[in-house]
C-alpha cells in the first residue's frame, strides 16, 4: 500500500479540494490573511501525513505528532475565519466536520504506534 492510498490522506485530499473552492467566497481582506494559513497549513497536513506513512516506526510518531499539532492549529485558524466572518456557518461546519475526521483517524493512527 502505498502513501496515497490510506484513508487520511484521501481525507485530507478532499480538505484541500473543498477550501480551494471556497477561495472565491473568502473577502479579499481574508484571502490573502487568514485564508493563506489555512491553506499552507492544510498543505503542511498533507505533507505530514506522506512523510510519516514512508517512514520507519521509530520516526512516525514524532512525525504524526507535528502533524496533528498542526491540524489543531488549523482548527484555530478556520474558527478565527468563522469568527471573523471571512465563511459562514455553513462551510465553517463542512470544514470542521473534515477536520475532526482526519483528526479521528489521526488519533487512532498515533494510538497504535505508541501500542506497538
Amino acid at each position: 500500500m502505498n502513501e496515497f492510498d490510506i484513508p487520511i490522506f484521501k481525507k485530507s485530499y478532499e480538505l484541500y479540494k473543498t477550501l480551494h473552492e471556497f477561495r472565491r467566497l473568502v473577502p479579499k481582506q481574508d484571502r490573502f490573511s487568514i485564508f493563506e494559513r489555512v491553506d499552507a497549513t492544510t498543505l503542511d497536513i498533507i505533507e505530514g501525513i506522506i512523510l510519516a506513512s514512508g517512514q520507519q516506526k521509530v520516526t512516525k510518531l514524532p512525525a504524526l505528532e507535528r502533524t496533528s499539532i498542526k491540524l489543531n492549529m488549523l482548527r484555530v485558524f478556520v474558527r478565527l475565519m468563522k469568527d471573523t466572518k471571512a465563511i459562514d456557518n455553513k462551510k465553517y461546519a463542512a470544514l470542521e466536520a473534515t477536520i475532526d475526521e482526519i483528526g479521528r483517524m489521526l488519533g487512532g493512527w498515533i494510538r497504535s504506534i505508541r501500542v506497538e
